[in-house]
């Protein structure tokens, strides 16, 4: 009996998800459907493919060589997709994104909005997450980082530097004792990241500028712009969103100006697509644009 390709899509789902429940969701089957996929698979090449563990179905040895070719075939058919549809003036389909929430909130829905513009038959969505994503399981189809990933088969290209100063409101700043260097912030409430939920060593602003104690605390960029736009303490900000948020001042700009950059990170067979290479380009040229707008209106 030949292997059934569907089957293998399944395969590769159950692996990505490590449980059947999981690849169900994704998939819309049930779990027992699933399971007969698998049985069925594995029957097909005469090897167990998955040990069930108490951290979920784990790839047997045989699974991992399989695991290998399926997601080269899966690249493939992906590559010989894009190829077929051709270089059309307008680019159609579903996207995913997947972004830390500061760019995923202030700086891809007028980017992506634009690019929508541009191809009607497109349809962009966008993965909000404080992680990282995981694109070895699909999650996305490409990713918006703040540095440079370390494993992984993947083709990383930087997109754009941007700043962060030190903000807070105006009548923070004149009903607080007065700030005139790092120093004097210890004396105040600070906003930022939950310490250990920082997914990213380039998020941990506070640190890098010797602040250990963190009063408002959320994981979410959003929140803590928030937080300092109600006039509840002092934080770091991206340049790029103080112009959705007129009320926060920058202050210390010359003891604290600090650099990050974005990258766009995708899979390594998807650069054989077409599609993907003309999206991720305007993807890049959209951010690298208005990260430049937006600072330049503070």
């Amino acid at each position: 009996m030949e292997p059934n390709w569907d089957d293998m899509k399944v395969f590769l789902t159950v692996a990505r998800e490590q449980s059947l429940s999981g690849a169900g969701r994704l998939l819309k089957l049930d779990p027992a459907t699933v399971g007969r996929r698998i049985a069925r698979l594995e029957a097909a090449l005469d090897a167990p493919l998955f040990t069930k563990s108490p951290q979920g179905y784990v790839l047997t040895a045989a699974g991992e060589r399989l695991l290998t070719h399926g997601e080269q075939a899966e690249e493939a058919i992906r590559a010989a997709a894009g190829a077929m549809s051709g270089p059309a003036e307008t680019l159609t389909g579903q996207i995913r994104i997947g972004a830390p929430d500061g760019s995923a909130n202030y700086l891809l829905p007028q980017v992506c909005a634009r690019i929508c513009d541009a191809n009607p038959e497109l349809d962009i969505q966008i993965l909000a997450l404080p992680r990282i994503i995981n694109l070895s399981r699909r999650e996305a189809d490409m990713a918006i980082t703040v540095s440079v990933p370390t494993a992984g088969q993947l083709l990383v290209q930087k997109i754009s530097d941007y700043k962060l100063h030190i903000v807070a409101t105006k009548h923070y700043l004149e009903t607080h004792p007065p700030i005139h260097n790092v120093a004097d912030l210890r004396g105040h409430r600070m906003i930022g990241y939950i310490p250990d939920m920082i997914f990213d060593r380039e998020l941990d602003y506070l640190n890098d500028i010797g602040i250990q104690r963190v009063a408002l605390a959320s994981n979410s960029v959003s929140v803590q712009l928030r937080q300092m736009s109600h006039g509840s303490g002092v934080g770091v900000a991206h340049d790029f969103t103080l112009p959705f948020h007129p009320d926060l001042r920058k202050f210390l700009t010359e003891e604290i100006s600090l650099t990050r950059s974005f990258y766009l990170v995708r899979h390594q067979g998807d650069q054989r697509s077409e599609r993907l290479n003309r999206f991720a380009a305007a993807l890049s040229t959209g951010i690298r644009d208005e990260v430049a707008r937006l600072e330049g209106l503070t």
